[in-house]
């Protein structure tokens, strides 16, 4: 067994996602790592600051289908076994160090955009997702799509 024993990618399922794979696989082979891949998705609710006058119950449901479908896209483009997919709802840093500590993950693999600016004063997931894991965290660098 290597260093990592059990390692958790998140993925926002963006296009940067795929900028995650080859690095994560390569340290999944080198050390016989079980491999959980995670998607967070913020309910609706957050985002409307909880004062929406309908219920969001079916876009919700919508939401978490096409994440799961997305999320098993990305899993074979990893060509790698999985130990787990998950797409679980909630707030994406708590969410993923919440499952890091559940699967007793030894490292969490995210991207990073590397932002400058007002972005790096607000803060970023990989920032936050740093600060409280119960492991390592590799933060892999992604560039934007160039248009």
């Amino acid at each position: 067994m290597g260093v990592y024993s059990k390692i958790l990618l998140a993925v926002d399922l963006s296009e940067e996602s795929d900028q995650l794979i080859e690095k994560t696989r390569t340290i999944a082979k080198n050390n016989q790592a079980q491999l959980t891949v995670l998607h967070v998705i913020e309910p609706l609710s957050f985002a409307y600051g909880g004062d929406v006058p309908m219920d969001l119950t079916t876009v919700q449901e919508q939401l978490d289908a096409h994440a799961r479908e997305k999320l098993e896209l990305f899993s074979q483009k990893l060509a790698y076994p999985t130990e787990s997919l998950q797409v679980v709802t909630g707030h994406t840093e708590s969410e993923i160090h919440r499952i890091a500590k559940e699967k007793e993950c030894d490292l969490i693999v995210v991207g990073s955009h590397g932002r400058h600016g007002l972005a790096l004063l607000l803060g970023s997931t990989a920032n936050s997702v740093l600060h409280g894991a119960p492991c390592d965290v590799l933060a892999i660098r992604v560039y934007e799509p160039e248009e």
